[in-house]
């Protein structure tokens, strides 16, 4: 026994010692890979998953622009007070709770001027501004036949009560057409979400050179494709009619800090959802070897949406 013992001891030695040999010639043959095998094991271990990216807060650049300009103040409200008058509070109030939510590069853009100089100043800025997304804030009138008179503090005022909500609109000529219209429906559905309803008299034949196509039945974004800021701006750039100040009753809805503060905290969260998507849609989602060619995306051409009636810019 102690012999055959002594035997198979030798054979394990043996073996073992040419297995260690053989390792070492393998790894002295494979030792140049061995980084990039390495590499490309640790990117397939942990993919980048989209509903896992998140938005990188400081680095992202808003516009919110200011509708319209002190010499061009828009509508008029159901009161006599000026579009113009709701754009800015609004907007101001969007700007600060972007920043507050770490949003420090937000920029709000207040132009001066007649209409159409007004309007490209502000879209040269804004295009200087290499923004990241631009949005427009307005608030809604009706066609002069759909006014209606009443007199308020001694004057004669035009209202309508026949519409109100707000409406979202996104033109196809924009640089960035998917991703104005990404924003548009993240945006439409914050608003919803906090019990915000839209206007579809836009969809009205009643509204003659001024109706738009929705594109989005659930959350009210529309087409308006001649308006100049969101046409010709070369980032992604919704415009928001926040509401109707020709309604009475929405008028003084408008007015408040309760429903502007409703409006910038939805803007705020689908501004954060916009740039989370944005840096999934453009973080790896497949293990590159470095030197080996790039993998090939399949694009998709966005479906061809008939145009829009025109109309004035605004």
């Amino acid at each position: 026994m102690s012999e055959g013992v002594d035997g198979k001891g030798r054979l394990v030695n043996s073996l073992s010692c040419f297995k260690a040999v053989l390792l070492a010639v393998l790894a002295a043959l494979l030792g140049p890979c061995g980084p990039e095998v390495a590499w490309a094991e640790a990117a397939a271990a942990a993919p980048v998953k989209p509903g896992e990216a998140t938005c990188d807060r400081a680095a992202f650049r808003v516009v919110v622009d200011v509708g319209h300009t002190l010499q061009v103040p828009g509508a008029k409200s159901a009161r006599g007070l000026t579009e113009y008058e709701f754009n800015l509070a609004l907007a101001k109030q969007v700007e600060q709770s972007l920043i507050d939510a770490g949003f420090g590069k937000t920029t709000l853009l207040i132009t001066d001027g007649r209409s159409m100089q007004g309007l490209v100043r502000r879209v040269a800025q804004t295009n200087n501004s290499m923004a990241d997304l631009f949005l427009s804030i307005h608030h809604d009138s009706v066609p002069d036949r759909f006014l209606e008179k009443w007199e308020f503090e001694g004057k004669e005022r035009g209202f309508s009560d026949r519409f109100k909500g707000h409406s979202i609109f996104v033109s196809i000529d924009n640089g960035d057409f998917k991703g104005s219209l990404r924003f548009a429906r993240l945006l439409g559905q914050q608003l919803k979400d906090r019990g915000l309803q839209y206007t579809r008299h836009y969809t009205d034949r009643i509204m003659g050179h001024r109706q738009r196509q929705l594109v989005d039945a659930d959350v009210g974004v529309y087409r308006y494709d001649q308006l100049i800021v969101l046409k010709s701006t070369h980032m992604p750039a919704v415009l928001l009619e926040a509401g109707s100040i020709i309604n009475r009753d929405e008028e003084l809805a408008m007015g408040t800090p309760e429903r502007r503060s409703l409006i910038s905290a939805a803007a705020t969260d689908a501004v954060e959802g916009f740039c989370a998507s944005q840096r999934s849609r453009n973080s790896p989602q497949v293990a590159h070897r470095p030197g080996a060619p790039a993998p090939k995306v399949n694009r998709q051409p966005h479906a061809a949406i008939p145009p829009a009636r025109p109309d004035t810019p605004r």
